[in-house]
């Protein structure tokens, strides 16, 4: 993975909201065919994320669940399609550790996204939590 896509990736708490902004391409799990919906992603623990919705759960969440594969667009400043993997995370004691540092970021001064301030992690335990592995590491 080239040094900019490993930039563009890796955001730190003062990344802007633009730059948390991507598409994914997840497979329907009743159809079959490509999905392709904007979301936020995150970082957390030195992972990456993708973190929305709580009842019902989001069509995106359930077909990764269904078909973990999917492609993870890349699309302000550094443009890219890369393969990747997601893992639901389902663990209470891993989803707590990852949202609190997720809602940590959220709760920066510069604001990095369109929630109400303060953030509270209480609000996000019931989100869908999945961690993203990159397939391509070249």
């Amino acid at each position: 993975m080239d040094g900019d896509i490993r930039r563009a990736i890796e955001i730190t708490p003062a990344a802007t909201t633009r730059q948390r902004i991507i598409d994914i391409t997840t497979t329907g799990r009743r159809t079959g065919l490509p999905r392709r919906i904007e979301i936020f992603f995150y970082r957390a623990l030195g992972r990456t994320y993708l973190c929305s919705g709580t009842m019902p759960p989001p069509s995106w969440y359930v077909n990764l669940v269904a078909n973990p594969e999917f492609t993870f667009h890349l699309k302000h400043g550094v443009r890219a399609d890369l393969r990747a993997q997601a893992r639901p995370v389902t663990d209470p004691a891993e989803r707590l550790a990852v949202l609190t540092e997720i809602v940590a970021d959220l709760n920066q001064p510069h604001n990095p996204g369109t929630l109400p301030q303060p953030v509270l992690v209480e609000d996000w335990l019931r989100s869908r939590l999945a961690e993203v592995t990159f397939l391509d590491r070249h």
